[in-house]
């Protein structure tokens, strides 16, 4: 038998995150995030997300990256520092033969400006976390690495970008008609 607690807001507590996960909605639809990645150039496989503590992923950084991959940056709250998670077709043998083994994992410095950690995923897919090494440290990439997982469904509906549905141009509303194509600026703005 459960029993709930009781006591200042005990049971409001618990109850109150159920109703607003029921108030949400349901999960988006598989298919539609299928066509979403494929509108993009990617397929849902490639949508990778971590978690490091005190980093957030940026959703306006996720995108395709080479022919199909995919990548988003993760900026940390406290220094703004950031690296990037990207996920790409391969093998460790085949992307990175020489570099430095780390348990399952292989670590490389590419030059004075960046530094990564890669591992193999199914797929086969190579997962890797990349950053500038005097910004982001050894051990921050090594986790963000280790704890890369596949997107679920609510996170798939973040990183991907809208499909554009019927293929018409999206209406952005501040183009002029004529003209060289610069935004319309609202009067008075810029003065």
């Amino acid at each position: 038998m459960m029993h709930w607690p009781t006591g200042r807001g005990g049971t409001a507590a618990l109850l109150l995150p159920l109703l607003l996960l029921a108030a949400c909605g349901q999960e988006p639809d598989r298919g539609e995030l299928t066509a979403r990645a494929r509108s993009a150039g990617t397929s849902p496989e490639y949508v990778h997300v971590t978690e490091v503590s005190g980093y957030r992923v940026v959703p306006m950084s996720a995108g395709v990256t080479g022919d199909h991959g995919f990548g988003s940056h993760y900026v940390s709250d406290a220094d703004g520092s950031v690296f990037e998670l990207r996920v790409d077709d391969g093998s460790l043998g085949t992307v990175c033969p020489t570099c430095e083994r780390d348990g399952g994992l292989r670590y490389r410095r590419t030059d004075s400006a960046r530094h990564e950690y890669l591992r193999e995923a199914d797929g086969p897919l190579v997962i890797s976390a990349g950053g500038d090494p005097a910004a982001v440290d050894r051990e921050v990439l090594r986790a963000a690495v280790e704890h890369a997982r596949p997107a679920d469904g609510a996170e798939l509906d973040a990183l991907l970008p809208e499909s554009p549905g019927d293929g018409a141009p999206v209406e952005r509303g501040d183009l002029p008609r004529t003209g060289d194509g610069a935004p319309v600026d609202p009067e008075g703005a810029g003065g």
